[in-house]
């Protein structure tokens, strides 16, 4: 009976030495598996506050970035599947935290731009315009639309205490344009001396050396309005469409690009892609900029080039709507509305401006709905072009569609246009120790 019994065991403990590897290899399996699980499921979530919180993709994403589209391609009389490249870097991060911004961002507002016109000679450099669709405003549209939008805005607090920011409210377009603040010089003084009261009067400044307050322009004379207040060329941010890496007074890391837009009190109707029987569209002045001397002299007589130095022979609209491409060639600053133009329409922009700080590049990824050429690269641009995949190019036509609301100002600020993006690149700014009050 013993001598069976101990048959049985050896029996066991051999077939047990056989299995034993398999048995860990069916452990390793099993744990990778639930890894697995639990990685699907956390894609769900967010970590938000310390912890993490069930996220809805479908309602927050928005499915139109992330599934197939479908282009109609009427020379072909059928429809290709585009797969859609997203023109973000990651949709899911900044919507979570958009709406964040929309709860909690406060922004105080110095008195100067809620007072009477009768107050004082220098009341309109701080008062909102009063017609802002005005035509004449053109490439400083922009900067007038932030303030009244801000200003009609639930980010606009009484409280100081509360505020991330501080908005100081003068125009540098209206001081251009003022009988007593025109030159160069005296905007330089004027906003000098401004800076120096508002640091005198309020403790505000003080508590952070005016790293939390900002002012916005469009104008290119804003560019040297700092020049003359250290602090404030230093310290505080300036939201302006001329975001320069080379402009002397400019800090890539410290201000914001703003989306140069011109007046515009309708949506655009955006012709197809095989509406577009031109490769590139161009008009502008040639003065102050070697990039478009060269393409008007190397391009100017090639037939699927409608390039014009000064005003097209046809209105102005009908260049973006029937090219594929439309070219912002830098003139005497990097920034032009061209770009935003191009955009409304559908065209997709070429940008040919070195050193230009693009609005929204942590945001947009530029390359998937625009193409960049450096400006020594213009005798290969139609090389470069043509270079381009055809499904290339719907993904980037089709993203045009999905990025024009963030290029776009309204009477009554809608979600996700140039001002709320505009607010959001402050907002990502926000968290600055205050010394003292």
């Amino acid at each position: 009976m013993g001598f069976c019994a101990f048959r049985k065991s050896f029996k066991v403990l051999k077939w047990w030495g056989f299995l034993r590897p398999f048995s860990v290899m069916l452990i390793v399996v099993v744990m990778v598996g639930v890894l697995l699980m639990v990685q699907t499921k956390m894609k769900n979530f967010i970590y938000k506050n310390g912890v993490f919180v069930q996220f809805d993709v479908k309602e927050k994403v928005g499915m139109k970035n992330l599934e197939l589209l479908k282009v109609k391609n009427r020379s072909n009389k059928g429809e290709i599947l585009s797969t859609c490249v997203s023109p973000y870097y990651d949709w899911e991060l900044f919507a979570a935290d958009y709406e964040e911004m929309m709860k909690t961002l406060k922004i105080f507002v110095y008195h100067d731009a809620f007072m009477s016109n009768k107050f004082s000679t220098f009341s309109s450099i701080f008062l909102p315009h009063t017609n802002p669709f005005d035509p004449k405003l053109g490439n400083y549209f922009s900067e007038h639309m932030f303030k009244i939008a801000l200003l009609g805005s639930s980010f606009v607090t009484k409280n100081p205490e509360e505020a991330h920011f501080y908005f100081m409210p003068f125009s540098i377009n209206v001081m251009r344009n003022h009988p007593h603040v025109h030159s160069a010089s005296a905007i330089e003084d004027f906003v000098a001396g401004y800076t120096d009261r508002v640091s005198s009067e309020f403790s505000f400044w003080n508590a952070s050396g005016g790293a939390d307050h900002f002012y916005v322009y469009c104008h290119s004379i804003g560019r040297d309005a700092a020049s003359k207040h250290q602090k404030l060329h230093h310290n505080s941010i300036q939201v302006t469409c001329s975001s320069s890496y080379f402009q002397r007074l400019y800090i890539a890391h410290k201000d914001i690009g703003l989306p140069q837009v011109w007046p515009r009190q309708h949506e655009e109707v955006v012709n197809p892609p095989d509406a577009r029987h031109k490769l590139v569209f161009f008009a502008g002045r040639v003065q102050n900029s070697l990039a478009r001397r060269d393409l008007l002299e190397l391009w100017k007589n090639d037939s699927s080039f409608d390039i014009f130095s000064g005003s097209s022979s046809f209105p102005y609209k009908e260049g973006f709507r029937r090219s594929r491409y439309c070219l912002h060639v830098k003139g005497y600053e990097v920034n032009t509305a061209r770009v935003s133009d191009a955009i409304q329409h559908g065209c997709v922009p070429v940008l040919i401006s070195n050193y230009y700080d693009l609005p929204l590049a942590n945001i947009l990824d530029w390359s998937k709905f625009s193409i960049i050429v450096n400006e020594r690269d213009v005798p290969h641009l139609k090389k470069i072009l043509l270079s381009v995949p055809k499904q290339t190019y719907l993904n980037m036509y089709n993203n045009l569609g999905i990025v024009r609301k963030h290029f776009a100002w309204y009477s009554s600020p809608k979600k996700y246009d140039s001002f709320h993006m505009t607010v959001y690149q402050l907002w990502l700014k926000r968290g600055l120790h205050r010394v003292n009050w």
